[in-house]
């Protein structure tokens, strides 16, 4: 079974790693680290033979803008996408139970997920950190005794962490949609069958004329598509003009063709940024 290499956004463990690897299941992963997203985009550009897993949204954080326009200035194209549960825990040195524990170290956005959990343990001091898995992984290398890092569960086990306490965010409907990217080189070999394909992601300037969204929306209604999400961006340099980010899901993708067609002259530099397979799962 050829290997999959994937890049990812954060270290070894982190939640990308996690996702990868649930996505592509019983596949031999390989999981190419990278500090940004940019580099990460950087790194796809200069070699077709890779892929990308790429969290495009979050259902407390919502859309991570940056990401929408790193896909949009790219070539790549979306081959699929994955919602995963994020679910924290607190992990320590084996050894070591909560009562041991002066500070808590984690990414600024968990250690905000997890408020509440934190708020019952006042004698621990939030310190924050570049990674949830980096977290894990400082702890582990330096035998810091006294910390506790909060991670997934993945990262926990992958350092030799003992987790504490399970399932500590606050909010258990936190959930990140991925999407999976690829070069057009290796794309088609990934997209799954027309017949399976029921979900599009595509960008859209609109002219500056009063409706120019409503006629989109009326066409995308007359040929029974629906629009999933709609992301609106300012275009820098173009006062009051907006780009549109769209994600469709659809039973038909001849209807769905159909539609694209209908609208392409009422909008402007319209480009799919992938056709793929609606990510059921959100357990």
């Amino acid at each position: 079974m050829q290997n999959k290499r994937v890049t990812i956004q954060g270290v070894a463990g982190c939640y990308h790693d996690a996702a990868a690897r649930m996505y592509f299941g019983s596949e031999d992963v390989t999981t190419l680290p990278c500090d940004s997203f940019e580099e990460m985009f950087e790194i796809l550009e200069n070699d077709a033979s890779l892929i990308g897993i790429l969290a495009i949204e979050n259902t407390i954080a919502g859309s991570l803008l940056q990401n929408h326009e790193l896909l949009r200035k790219s070539h790549l194209r979306i081959v699929g996408e994955f919602k995963m549960r994020i679910s924290h825990t607190l992990a320590a040195l084996p050894g070591q139970s909560i009562d041991d524990l002066s500070e808590v170290n984690s990414h600024p956005m968990a250690l905000r997920q997890c408020e509440q959990f934190l708020h019952r343990h006042p004698n621990l001091k939030k310190i924050e950190k570049f990674d949830t898995a980096g977290s894990a992984k400082e702890i582990a290398e330096q035998n810091l005794t006294g910390h506790g890092a909060i991670c997934g569960e993945y990262a926990a086990g992958l350092y030799g962490l003992n987790i504490l306490e399970r399932e500590i965010e606050t909010n258990k409907r936190n959930f990140t949609r991925f999407l999976i990217i690829a070069d057009p080189l290796i794309a088609n070999e990934m997209a799954p069958q027309e017949s399976m394909i029921d979900k599009a992601s595509i960008v859209f300037t609109l002219p500056h004329t009063k409706g120019a969204l409503s006629k989109v929306l009326t066409i995308l209604t007359f040929y029974d598509i629906n629009m999933s999400k709609i992301q609106s961006m300012p275009i820098i340099g173009r006062e009051w003009e907006y780009r549109f980010y769209v994600d469709v899901t659809f039973d038909s993708f001849v209807r769905y063709r159909q539609a694209i067609d209908a609208v392409r002259p009422l909008i402007n530099d319209l480009r799919v940024l992938g056709e793929y397979a609606e990510c059921k799962n959100e357990i």
